[in-house]
């Protein structure tokens, strides 16, 4: 079993900036990808960025250039920084855990940009 601790979420300006963080414990093998999620509301939940434990990143077209994922694997812990936020980026964001067959997902926690 793995446990995902999101945190990092709230309210936010246009244009500002906030970083997500995510921790993972519990039956953790060397080898996962670890990502973010979003669902905005009345929308389906979409890819944001993805990062394996060697550091492949990918990322939706949508935040390329805005966001960036990075990891700490001392510390089972994914980052999400996003630059620039913009009202569209309002949504209830997920972290995921994908590793040895295993899937895994946070409570999510909600970033809403406004003004």
């Amino acid at each position: 079993q793995v446990q995902l601790v999101e945190s990092g979420g709230g309210l936010v300006q246009p244009g500002g900036s906030l970083t997500l963080s995510c921790a993972a414990s519990g039956s953790i093998y060397s080898s996962n990808v670890m990502g973010w999620y979003r669902q905005a509301p009345g929308k389906e939940r979409e890819l944001v960025a993805t990062i394996t434990t060697g550091g492949s990143t990918n990322y939706a077209d949508s935040v390329k250039g805005q966001f960036a994922i990075s990891r700490d694997n001392a510390k089972n812990t994914v980052y999400l920084r996003m630059n620039s936020l913009k009202p569209e980026d309002t949504a209830v964001y997920y972290c995921r855990f994908r590793g040895d067959g295993r899937d895994y997902w946070g409570k999510g926690t909600t970033i809403t940009v406004s003004s």
